[in-house]
């Protein structure tokens, strides 16, 4: 009797605990935590593993988590300690307290055989020190070799040999209801498979990064997950996980990743020159939408509408004005404000981009030479 009162009593000690805790972090969308000869990177392409037993992923996530990195960064604290704190008599009542650095938790995935991992600007971009630890036990320091802030991916590196590297997947043929699993360090805990489907495609307007277009995912992505895989039923990465929607700070089945389609191109700018090169017009837009359009009797209801244009930018140089609508770019449909962006970041700065648009009801071609984007602030 005694022992099941003991029993009852831990377990609802238990259940109060995790009450409390899930309480304790309310948030709502979160991130999760010189020149240099290009690495040769995998070509995508998925080899089918051998058959398994129905609704087994092993193969797919022994193929992927050797890969799959843990990231611990520190950060010196700024504040210089005060001489006082050196006196024993004060540090019997505070402690080392002036002696502790911040750490936090991610994640990596391998990329090359040369030690390139690619990973979230937001895990190492206050960072002082990186330390990687693989799936094997190895311990390796890291450096960074760039980052991307407007698509919160960075690039880092570290000397060692014979490096498990992950295959590329291609995520511009992944749909909707397809089987994914997410790897990564929780928490802490170590390395984690959850399972999920893909939940929606070209997630954007989260305002999590400038530039987006998520895969979102129902698999458990938690803190310490940033950085990690998000691979297909094959083990092949298909993007890699950045943020989660939560009230309560844990996952509640919405996660987002960023597609390697783009990952892909911005991993091998850095790993190319450091840092990635962009198209820049210098306009400031707004989507349209059918209140817009009818407020403002404009002949469209979709598009993207020219709200401010930078004196003496590239695209006023081209004639662009405020009122202008955007069609297109180099001949390519403009649909949004999002596709604008992109597709614009995507032209080559110092040639010129023919662009369409609509004003007074006449469409107009401008010749625009493009500018190179500058850093964010």
């Amino acid at each position: 009797m005694f022992a099941q009162t003991v029993t009852v009593a831990l377990a609802l000690y238990f259940v109060y605990t995790a009450v409390v805790s899930d309480r304790a972090a309310p948030v709502r969308l979160q991130q999760m935590g010189s020149a240099e000869r290009p690495a040769p990177m995998l070509e995508a392409g998925p080899s089918k593993p051998p058959a398994l037993a129905s609704g087994s992923y092993r193969n797919a996530a022994a193929r992927a988590m050797p890969a799959v990195v843990n990231i611990i960064t520190s950060k010196r604290p700024k504040r210089s300690k005060h001489p006082l704190m050196k006196d024993p008599f004060f540090k019997r009542f505070f402690g080392d307290e002036g002696d502790d650095e911040d750490s936090s938790l991610g994640s990596g995935v391998i990329v090359s055989a040369e030690g390139y991992i690619l990973t979230n600007n937001h895990v190492v971009e206050a960072a002082d020190e990186i330390e990687v630890m693989l799936a094997d036990g190895r311990k390796a320091a890291a450096k960074v070799v760039g980052t991307d802030p407007e698509t919160d991916l960075a690039v880092i590196k570290i000397a060692l040999t014979k490096l498990p590297v992950i295959v590329l997947g291609q995520a511009e043929q992944a749909q909707v209801g397809d089987v994914v699993l997410a790897i990564g360090n929780p928490f802490g805990v170590g390395q984690t498979v959850t399972m999920g489907i893909i939940s929606a495609l070209g997630r954007n307007n989260l305002h999590i990064n400038h530039f987006e277009n998520f895969i979102q995912t129902d698999a458990a992505i938690n803190f310490g997950n940033s950085g990690g895989a998000l691979v297909d039923t094959h083990g092949n990465l298909l993007g890699i996980n950045s943020a989660i929607y939560s009230q309560s700070g844990g996952s509640v089945g919405i996660g987002f990743a960023i597609p390697m389609s783009t990952a892909k191109t911005v991993m091998e700018a850095i790993i190319k020159s450091g840092h990635v090169v962009r198209g820049w017009i210098g306009v400031e837009t707004q989507d349209i939408t059918p209140e817009l359009a009818r407020s403002f009797s404009l002949p469209r209801q979709s598009g993207a509408m020219i709200a401010g244009v930078v004196r003496n930018g590239p695209a006023y140089k081209g004639g662009a004005r405020p009122g202008d609508i955007l069609l297109s770019v180099d001949g390519k449909p403009v649909s949004d404000t999002n596709g604008m962006l992109n597709q614009i970041a995507q032209l080559v700065p110092g040639e010129k981009a023919k662009m369409t648009v609509l004003r007074k009801s006449r469409e107009t071609t401008l010749d625009v030479v493009v500018g190179k984007r500058p850093p964010p602030k």
